[in-house]
């Protein structure tokens, strides 16, 4: 029985010590200044993870968002701005048309007006030709000096007029008697001549390009007879005039000089044509 005693007193003293050694390492320094977290830390350190990450998903979502906001615009203005390039190429291409068209009616214009002042300019150089070489007119008798009848012949011959009184514009030659016309125009001529008393008869006929246009004639049986004719021509540049003796009749003329060529320009006709116009 005693045995029995002293056995549990021994293990109770046992356990007593194990307790105070126990007690003495869960108070040592150590096991202060490192806890071992639990399950529930665990918990709030996962839930709180979760958290941020449900956030930064959250942020995640807002930003793709945002980013797809953007490039929605971007694009849009990508749009806008090609839109805005292509009504700018079409304005800048109709523009260029009107510029085309306009610069096309200007040529047009201009070689129009080119046309017009190259015609002007025609015109007022023909003026200008006309009234240099239209001042034309002259005057001359038969004879230089002496007194003298010409005649008869058994053929018609030109009549040169030797004694020049007027020859401006110079169409008159005093070596041939031959009227040459410059210009195209209205020419106006006369002729005048003396029939002395005799045998024989006097007349003369104006001729144009080898036509006989009048004639003027005087029988005079004694004394003096004087015989005059005119006439107003259209004559071509180049055209020619001039007087001939009949054949078998005479002409006399003396220091009076009594048998006469006249004739002058009256009018260019190209003036008249531009005077129309």
């Amino acid at each position: 029985m005693e045995r029995v005693s002293v056995l549990c007193l021994s293990l109770l003293l046992c356990s007593l010590s194990g307790a105070e050694i126990i007690e003495e390492r869960e108070i040592s320094p150590e096991s202060v200044n490192v806890p071992q977290p639990g399950p529930s830390d665990l918990h709030a350190v996962l839930r709180e993870m979760s958290a941020k990450l449900a956030e930064n998903r959250l942020m995640i979502q807002q930003l793709q968002t945002l980013n797809q906001e953007q490039a929605a615009k971007l694009k849009e203005l990508e749009n806008q701005v090609d839109t805005k390039q292509q009504e700018q190429a079409a304005k800048l291409k109709e523009l260029k048309k009107q510029v085309d068209t306009q610069q096309q009616a200007q040529a047009s214009e201009l070689k129009s007006l080119k046309t017009r002042t190259n015609v002007t300019e025609n015109q007022v150089e023909s003026l200008r030709r006309d009234r240099a070489v239209g001042q034309v007119a002259f005057s001359a008798s038969l004879l230089e000096s002496g007194s003298r009848t010409l005649g008869p012949f058994s053929a018609q011959i030109p009549l040169v007029f030797k004694h020049v009184v007027s020859n401006i514009g110079k169409a008159y030659s005093p070596h041939t008697g031959i009227f040459t016309a410059p210009v195209r125009g209205a020419y106006h001529f006369e002729f005048y001549f003396v029939a002395y008393g005799g045998s024989h008869s006097s007349a003369v006929g104006l001729v144009k390009n080898g036509e006989h246009i009048f004639i003027a004639g005087q029988h005079q049986t004694n004394g003096w007879g004087t015989s005059a004719n005119g006439v107003t021509l259209l004559l071509e540049a180049g055209d020619v005039v001039f007087l001939r003796l009949w054949q078998g009749y005479v002409i006399y003329d003396d220091e009076s000089h009594h048998s006469t060529f006249s004739g002058h320009l009256l009018f260019p006709c190209e003036t008249l044509l531009l005077m129309f116009n």
